[in-house]
């Protein structure tokens, strides 16, 4: 299990490290958090955006025995997913030119389809994937 960094009461923030096989775990651990605050509602959107956005930092982080930061905490009226890894330079590109036939490449524009918003940004030794899911997303009307 992904160890614990902070442990307030709408954010949790653990590290892992750089191998598909904790991919899993990270699924069930922002699952976990977002049905604990309530927002069942989110999970399947956001679970699916965890996804990509660890196994994109496992395939393209070129730091041998990275470890990948994940964060998911609530930001007013937003539920706000965050994955850090520490090759900083190597920032991610929205690919809008793939074919049917590629393995890979859309994991971004399905982050792009279900958050209300997402991008990157670059720390003092690493980069940050984020999306932003809206609180009030997938509640019945």
């Amino acid at each position: 299990m992904p160890a614990a960094l902070t442990a307030e009461p709408l954010r949790d923030t653990f590290r892992v490290p750089k191998r598909r096989r904790q991919v899993p775990a990270v699924r069930a651990r922002v699952r976990a958090a977002l049905e604990k605050w309530g927002f069942d509602h989110l999970a399947p959107d956001v679970e699916s955006a965890v996804c990509e956005l660890v196994t994109n930092a496992i395939v393209h982080c070129r730091v041998a025995l990275a470890e990948i930061e994940v964060s998911v905490h609530v930001d007013g009226d937003a539920v706000v997913l965050e994955v850090s890894d520490p090759d900083r330079d190597r920032l991610p590109v929205l690919n809008t030119d793939w074919s049917e036939e590629a393995e890979g490449g859309r994991g971004l524009l399905l982050v792009a389809a279900l958050a209300a918003d997402w991008g990157c940004r670059k720390g003092a030794f690493t980069k940050c994937v984020w999306a932003r899911f809206r609180l009030t997303a997938g509640l019945p009307r």
